[in-house]
């Protein structure tokens, strides 16, 4: 049956049931009340697309990947990854290696320049041993994930099978950014971690230009607001000096990209400019902080104004008083120092080993940056405050080492939220990337203050489902024929619908293939029947009934639509030849039935002696 469409001013609307399901579903595999291992599901219109694949700092193994086992990784169509921060994307390589997922993936370029780098850091200092279950991919599985992601640029648009995409960026690390999609008219916003202030070499982040339904955003700072930049920065060059003085040490525990480049640049200018400080070395112990600079100086149009100009002059990052180092072994501990050291949270590798071995000394110092999550020494530093420490190897000693908490961490606060959000305006808010009691205290903020605007506000477990509902009204596009002339208001419009990618699109019924992207076949089919009787005997008993038979040629005769071939003497065999469509095959069973009755009759041939072409 055709549907009639009603036109009203401007387009033709109608509910279409075979749309698909009005009902989006959101679920964090990670990152639910929590921070780490950052992993969410967008499920719409049948489509289902991932939105980052991280890994727990806080655990070891399999136990730090997000819950895979709740979905099934062969019905993911698209993987987005926002940036390469271990907890967002560290268990790519062994979802695309070690599950049955065979979408594609899609990440910024300067992302997955630092994400090789970061996979093959994650694999050798994680920790990870035989008690754990071994390493969760290997080198050969990196490669084998880089040949897959496909690299897009911040604004570039993309469609894969009707779900549209592009990016902004995040302001939160280098090539960081925040995803858009589109399903059927509904778009989310998934900002992974993002700033709204600008820093010593990052544009803050930028603010989508159109109307977004759906918002997933990071709760990690709760409601909490940021110290100024001027302020910590002050803060953090007097705790580092003061404790140089004293003759100590100190330890900048950090991730080896992202935060590191903003305190090398912040060291480095102040040495400059205070030449009493170059008897103390600033080390950075960290081969892939080394590494990771080809990249930077790479992808340096993609950094804030200050640091371009100040590229158009030298390499910013050419640091003067930065000394690299790739292991333990080359560090000579034996003056005052600065060490860079990862990882950020003091769990293991280099920075843990120096931490073990200045922390019973009071003059040494330890300047936590970032944010730390549960499960790690630095959190249990910063909340615990212990008097003892256990080492690695199992011995217990005094905590002496002064602790201070500076942060630089790049993740919005409350008031940036809350602009975010206004500027925004979304109709639903789903929070993700927070500890429990961080991400209730937001939760409490925004629904005071969004609840009369009917906004709602959520914020899932890991594995909890968000369910929401869009009653969009469905336009379909009259095309050909059919819009040459505009339909009067009331009327009726007689077409087929074609529902291609979430778009409907009104045609005429013989334009179809045109439009639909169809193309036209034509079937012949032939049939071979023994058969042994006279020629002319067949010819008789068609002619009963059909009206006309043309052709007289000896070897064969044409019935409407079907050409009858004579048999030949050595087979016995006649063939029959057709168009093949409906009514065509119609007249073949027909003509076959004939053949077959006069194929096994023994009708006497006086008849066809009398009359024998009764036509």
């Amino acid at each position: 049956m055709e549907p009639h469409i009603t036109l009203g001013p401007g387009s033709a609307k109608r509910s279409f049931p075979f749309q698909g399901d009005e009902t989006l579903e959101f679920i964090p595999l990670g990152a639910g009340n929590e921070v780490g291992r950052s992993c969410c599901l967008l499920k719409f219109k049948g489509k289902t697309i991932m939105f980052d694949c991280g890994a727990h700092p806080g655990y070891r193994g399999e136990e730090s990947l997000p819950f895979f086992d709740e979905v099934d990784a062969e019905s993911i169509d698209l993987l987005l990854v926002t940036h390469f921060h271990v907890d967002h994307a560290a268990s790519v390589p062994y979802f695309l290696t070690k599950t049955t997922f065979k979408g594609k993936v899609y990440m910024t370029y300067p992302t997955l320049a630092i994400c090789k780098l970061v996979w093959s850091d994650f694999i050798k200092v994680s920790g990870i041993s035989e008690q754990y279950g071994g390493s969760l991919y290997t080198e050969k599985d990196i490669q084998e994930t880089v040949n897959k992601i496909i690299c897009i640029d911040y604004h570039q648009e993309v469609e894969v099978e009707g779900v549209k995409f592009w990016c902004y960026n995040a302001g939160h690390v280098l090539g960081a950014c925040m995803f858009i999609v589109q399903i059927a008219g509904v778009r989310l916003l998934y900002t992974g971690d993002y700033s709204r202030q600008e820093d010593r070499h990052l544009m803050a982040a930028e603010m989508p230009s159109v109307q977004v339904h759906v918002l997933v955003v990071e709760s990690t700072y709760g409601v909490q607001t940021h110290e100024p930049r001027r302020s910590r920065e002050k803060r953090f060059l007097e705790a580092v000096v003061s404790t140089l003085q004293l003759g100590g040490r100190v330890l900048l525990p950090v991730f080896a990209i992202g935060r590191a480049q903003e305190l090398l640049l912040l060291l480095d200018e102040y040495w400059r400019k205070n030449p009493e400080l170059h008897r103390y070395p600033i080390i950075c112990l960290s081969g892939m902080a080394k590494r990771c600079i080809a990249s930077y100086q790479t992808y340096i149009n993609q950094m804030n104004n200050r640091i371009r100009h100040l590229n158009d002059i030298e390499n910013p990052f050419e640091f003067r008083h930065i000394r690299y180092m790739t292991t333990m072994a080359e560090f000579q501990d034996n003056c005052p120092c600065v060490v860079m050291a990862s990882p950020g949270m003091l769990q293991n590798g280099p920075s843990r080993d120096l931490f073990d071995r200045w922390c019973e000394y009071r003059h040494n110092s330890v300047v936590i940056t970032g944010y730390c999550v549960q499960n790690t020494l630095a959190k249990e530093l910063l909340d615990a405050q212990p008097a003892t420490h256990t080492l690695q190897d199992g011995k217990e000693v005094p905590l002496k080492i002064r602790v201070h908490y500076i942060s630089f961490s790049a993740h919005a606060d409350f008031i940036q939220t809350s602009q975010f959000i206004d500027e925004l305006r979304p109709s639903h808010i789903v929070l993700v990337h927070g500890e429990a009691n961080m991400m209730a205290s937001l939760k409490k903020q925004l629904v005071s203050k969004y609840e009369h605007m009917g906004v709602g506000v959520w914020s899932p477990q890991n594995t909890e489902n968000v369910t929401l509902t869009f009653h969009e009204s469905k336009v379909a596009k009259v095309v050909g024929s059919l819009a040459v002339e505009r339909p009067k208001t009331g009327g009726s419009l007689h077409g087929v619908v074609l529902h291609k990618n979430f778009q409907l699109t009104i045609v005429g019924v013989d334009e179809m293939g045109a439009h639909a992207g169809l193309e036209v076949s034509h079937l012949i089919q032939r049939q071979s029947i023994p058969f042994h009787q006279p020629w002319d005997v067949l010819r008789f008993h068609l002619s009963k009934l059909f009206d006309s038979i043309s052709g007289r040629c000896s070897s064969y005769f044409l019935l409407p639509f079907l050409l009858i071939y004579e048999p030949q003497t050595a087979i016995n065999m006649i063939q029959l030849e057709w168009a093949s469509n409906p009514v065509n095959d119609l007249v073949a069973d027909s003509v076959l039935s004939v053949v077959l009755q006069v194929r096994h009759s023994c009708w006497e041939c006086s008849t066809l002696l009398t009359n024998p072409y009764r036509l």
